[in-house]
């Protein structure tokens, strides 16, 4: 199956680091040109910069997707993107009975309204273009809770249902809108924790016995973002290892 995106324009947000990061290599080593967007320009300048010394088109820009001025400066006076990766997003842990409203809603606005904001504006130039694909990075927690993540599940729960109301809406203009769900994914960020007695009995309740690596993402991601998935829209997968089917 031919998952190439030469001659696509694409755009990843939260690309500073972790999935961001590698979703933005992954799309730059299938041919796509990209751009890598993010709060810490520092971060995606180094980047992309890594890109273009392994030969691949890549570009950074500063971008905060909970800032409405910030998301409509990148988009000015740029062609249209190909394809919108929706990756920033934070996890606002902590106990719900100790969250203040205050940092409900800052979980709520980088992950569902930030996420809402940059596709309605992708989606402004994909309509004029004829079509896109926009993949919103999801979590099994928008499907699935888990303890002391009331705000995280809240918001990626609402952002699969803003994926199939999107697809919904859009379907007319030739873009397409699915929901990619990763399981838990090793990081170096979260590798200490894994190694603890409790990251081993999560990873034990995990079907698979087994973390996800960030290449177990890469098919499923390359699937919606290209012209291989052109009659999915609104669809939602998870890549979990059998997480959200096990038992209770």
């Amino acid at each position: 199956m031919d998952l190439r995106l030469d001659g696509k324009r694409a755009l990843v947000t939260g690309a500073s680091s972790g999935l961001g990061e590698h979703f933005a290599k992954v799309l730059a080593e299938a041919g796509a040109s990209v751009t890598l967007a993010a709060r810490r320009l520092d971060k995606v300048e180094a980047n992309a910069a890594a890109l273009r010394e392994a030969g691949h088109d890549a570009e950074a820009a500063e971008m905060d997707v909970a800032d409405a001025q910030s998301v409509a400066a990148l988009f000015a006076g740029r062609a249209p993107f190909d394809i919108l990766i929706n990756n920033a997003g934070v996890s606002g842990a902590g106990a719900a009975l100790s969250m203040t409203a205050e940092e409900f809603a800052g979980v709520i606005d980088t992950n569902l309204t930030g996420a809402f904001a940059v596709a309605r504006a992708a989606a402004a130039g994909m309509r004029e273009a004829g079509g896109g694909s926009i993949v919103n990075i999801a979590s099994i927690l928008g499907l699935r809770v888990s303890g002391h993540l009331a705000a995280y599940t809240a918001s990626k729960a609402g952002l699969v249902q803003l994926t199939k109301a999107l697809a919904l809406e859009w379907a007319r203009y030739g873009i397409r809108v699915n929901a990619l769900c990763p399981g838990y994914i090793e990081t170096p960020i979260n590798a200490g924790f894994f190694a603890t007695e409790a990251g081993k009995a999560l990873i034990g309740r995990i079907p698979q016995r087994r973390l996800g690596s960030q290449g177990d993402l890469d098919a499923p991601l390359l699937l919606l973002a290209s012209d291989r998935s052109a009659y999915m829209t609104g669809s939602v997968i998870a890549v979990d290892g059998g997480h959200l089917v096990s038992g209770l």
